[in-house]
């Protein structure tokens, strides 16, 4: 028995030596907790909200499963259609604008300029303000009253009258969408910024010595280089935008005549303030597909990094 008991204790602490010693074992220890916690968190939710989307229970009724009935009359909703495109409207022009001046703020940033720390951290400031206060500081902005930008344009002779930027679609469109701008440019900036700072230097003292000009240099250094960071951030800016909730919310309600409504503000009227929860949960399941293509683009841009560190793609 003691030889047994021996034998088994010198087995444990093997077994314990090679998962110290084992680098793909011990991270997926390592990675078991953070798991538990997606698998409880965010997958369940995820596919529970799927099968509501398959049911048409509402709230205080149980519902029954009624398959793809939600999505064959969403198919047939005018309502869902113009939410669709309110949602990839956004997304685009948002994430377009929000790409090109955050790479000329980080550009820019990345030179010598006085007091760079301190404008760093004032370039931070949109984004660390909470949402929902950034939506009501352009409420305000906007209001068909008092708006502070018809007043000085008014103050300027440039119109006549105060300008309705909530309450015509189209306008209600832009200022939504510049709202979402000046919301989302630090994070492109400053993500960009630190990718920028991981380039050498000695690439552009070498290029500068072959006599590249500065459009040169950053065509054939900075853009190539950076192409892996901009996968990811151009990723993250997508998800942010496309699932846009509480700026649009706060704001407008999806109005006038549903010409802000993006497919999460319709889903979240739908599902609670209508009761219709399998409805609404449908049209949330419908963002799924789209979401999926951001997260494959910012995998290609992961695997194109790989390709330029020497390494082979998967």
């Amino acid at each position: 028995m003691a030889i047994a008991s021996q034998t088994r204790t010198v087995t444990e602490t093997s077994l314990l030596d090679r998962l110290r010693n084992n680098r793909n074992a011990l991270g997926l220890v390592f990675m078991l907790p953070a798991a538990v916690f997606l698998l409880l968190f965010l997958t369940y939710p995820l596919f529970f909200g799927v099968w509501i989307g398959l049911t048409d229970v509402k709230v205080g009724r149980p519902g029954e499963f009624v398959g793809l009935e939600n999505y064959y009359w969403l198919f047939e909703d005018h309502v869902f259609w113009l939410s669709v495109f309110n949602t990839f409207l956004y997304t685009v022009v948002a994430s377009i604008i929000k790409f090109a001046l955050g790479l000329w703020l980080a550009l820019l940033l990345n030179h010598y300029i006085p007091f760079k720390a301190f404008i760093r951290a004032i370039v931070l400031m949109p984004f660390i303000v909470p949402t929902v206060l950034s939506a009501l500081a352009f409420w305000w902005i906007y209001d068909s009253q008092d708006s502070v930008i018809s007043w000085i344009l008014i103050e300027a002779g440039l119109i006549n009258e105060t300008i309705d930027f909530l309450g015509e679609p189209n306008n209600a469109r832009a200022s939504v969408i510049a709202a979402n701008i000046w919301r989302g440019i630090p994070f492109v900036a400053i993500t960009l910024l630190a990718g920028l700072q991981t380039i050498s230097p000695s690439l552009y003292e070498a290029a500068t010595i072959d006599g590249a000009s500065e459009w040169q240099r950053f065509r054939h250094i900075t853009f190539p280089l950076l192409t892996p960071i901009i996968a990811v951030v151009m990723t993250f800016s997508v998800l942010f935008t496309f699932t846009d909730f509480q700026l649009i919310w706060v704001m407008t309600r999806g109005g006038p005549i549903n010409a802000t409504h993006l497919m999460a503000t319709l889903s979240y009227q739908r599902a609670v303030v209508g009761g219709a929860l399998g409805e609404g949960a449908a049209i949330a399941t419908a963002m799924i597909p789209f979401l999926l293509a951001a997260i494959l683009f910012s995998y290609f841009g992961l695997q194109r990094r790989k390709w330029q560190q020497g390494g082979q793609d998967d």
